[in-house]
């Protein structure tokens, strides 16, 4: 099954192309055979590139040729199905789209490809990308690979799990409310939300929620992260919301780490698996060691504010008004799921106002965090994943509805900071622990930073899940 290629991280084999030590056929085929074997099981990939070899063998003979290589010359990525690839199918998860065709490339798509990366296939998402279990009314459920019956979160659930099994060595996804961050969590891999404006939204699906929305890439390693952000990152011309900045630098591994991180595993975030919030200590420690300044905060901007309100109140008004042309009429097409969405009554203007001034509220609060610290560890989820279709949710001892767990990654959409999700333990029944790294506007460095120096001392950064 070709392990040591299937596993190895994009940056290496890149490194091994340019090289000659392997070649983009011979990873393509790898990658091919076991997708064959494992996805029938997990149902992470749903359409694949019918040109993938093709472009291969054009990406080898341009390496016997000696031609000029970009980073990712001959590696094949995968990308959530609510990008646009020109010429795929781009379906969103809903069967209103189920057989459009894309005639354009997303902009993080086309950096991708300008980089040499080799498009692989779609990945599966939940109708819209708008609900928190991968599972869709054109291509079913997407499963855990480390447990076929648990959720691997989503929106980007296929793209996590694909990651975690071998499938694809680099991954593109979005996050509006935790998509990218929450799946690696469960799945046991790198998600890395950027900056509010960093990357184009160009050629993402729907076209809503965009003050909140980010993509960003999902990786087996913080470098291949790193290395995907710095070729996605910067403006195109037809995204309003993207920020003419220089890209972020790629980490020096040796640099210093002197940064001032506030830690916290509860409190605002509660409940949280007292197992987890293990892991987040022993993180903090672990930083500590590496040569950082930390201690035990408060988020005073978070606890005056009931976070998880705000996107659920002005998100309903944006997300009724976008979809009430595109659905009108075939509303009993929807999953179950959105229908419920699209059927809950608006808000009141007082009540959207009032969402809104706690909105700027957080705000305020964040940036008053960051002058005085450079990075927020957290968790990523207050819980490991958990039996598909729940809706009640359990954490030491405390009931809760599952939307609540969202309370650990939908404020940093709102204020826009960068995030990732980094693997950092194991839980007592072997499921994967992330641990979270949030960052002021357009410092993704210093996360990076900080997550290479906790994924050297991981004790999980070599283990794969029972399915791979």
């Amino acid at each position: 099954m070709h392990e040591d290629i299937c596993f190895a991280d994009a940056t290496e084999l890149a490194r091994r192309i340019r090289n000659r030590e392997i070649s983009p056929v011979e990873l393509v085929r790898a990658v091919l055979e076991r997708i064959s074997a494992i996805n029938p099981q997990l149902n992470a990939i749903v359409t694949m590139a019918d040109d993938v070899l093709e472009n291969a063998r054009a990406s080898e003979q341009a390496v016997m040729r000696g031609d000029a290589c970009g980073p990712l010359h001959g590696v094949p990525f995968t990308c959530k199905d609510s990008f646009e690839v020109a010429g795929v199918r781009t379906t969103c998860g809903s069967k209103l789209f189920e057989h459009r065709i894309s005639d354009i490339d997303a902009t993080a798509v086309a950096r991708l490809k300008a980089a040499g990366a080799i498009f692989l296939g779609k990945t599966n998402t939940p109708e819209f990308t708008l609900w928190w279990e991968t599972d869709n009314s054109i291509f079913g459920r997407t499963n855990n690979p480390w447990d076929l019956g648990l959720i691997p979160g989503g929106s980007s659930g296929g793209e996590a799990a694909a990651l975690a099994t071998g499938l694809t060595p680099l991954g593109l996804g979005s996050d509006v409310g935790g998509s990218l961050r929450m799946p690696a969590h469960y799945c046991g891999v790198v998600g890395f939300k950027p900056t509010h404006g960093r990357v184009p939204l160009t050629g993402l699906l729907p076209d809503v929620l965009l003050r909140t929305m980010h993509v960003g890439p999902l990786a087996r390693t913080v470098r291949d992260a790193a290395l995907a952000l710095h070729i996605m990152s910067g403006v195109d011309d037809i995204d309003p919301w993207c920020i003419p900045m220089d890209p972020p630098a790629l980490p020096e591994t040796n640099a210093p780490l002197k940064l001032r991180v506030g830690w916290l595993a509860d409190e605002v975030f509660a409940p949280v698996d007292p197992g987890i919030q293990t892991i987040v200590e022993k993180a903090s420690e672990r930083l500590r060691l590496a040569g950082c300044e930390g201690e035990h905060v408060s988020l005073p901007g978070l606890q005056e504010t009931n976070a998880l309100d705000i996107p659920a109140i002005t998100g309903s008004l944006e997300t009724g008004y976008y979809f009430e042309p595109i659905v009108r009429g075939r509303e009993s097409e929807l999953s179950p799921v959105m229908q419920r969405r699209l059927a809950a009554p608006w808000p009141d203007v007082r009540n959207y106002c009032k969402c809104m001034a706690d909105w700027e509220t957080l705000r305020r609060g964040m940036a008053a965090y960051f002058r005085a610290y450079d990075l927020l560890l957290c968790p990523t989820m207050p819980l490991t994943a958990y039996p598909h279709g729940l809706r009640d949710l359990c954490i030491d001892g405390r009931s809760i509805k599952a939307r609540r767990k969202l309370i650990c990654v939908n404020p940093w959409n709102l204020t826009g900071s960068p995030a990732m999700s980094v693997p950092f333990g194991l839980s007592s029944t072997g499921l994967p622990i992330g641990i979270q790294l949030v960052g002021r506007h357009f410092r993704e460095g210093d996360i990076i930073r900080a997550a290479m120096a906790l994924e050297k001392v991981s004790d999980v950064r070599d283990i794969h899940p029972p399915l791979s």
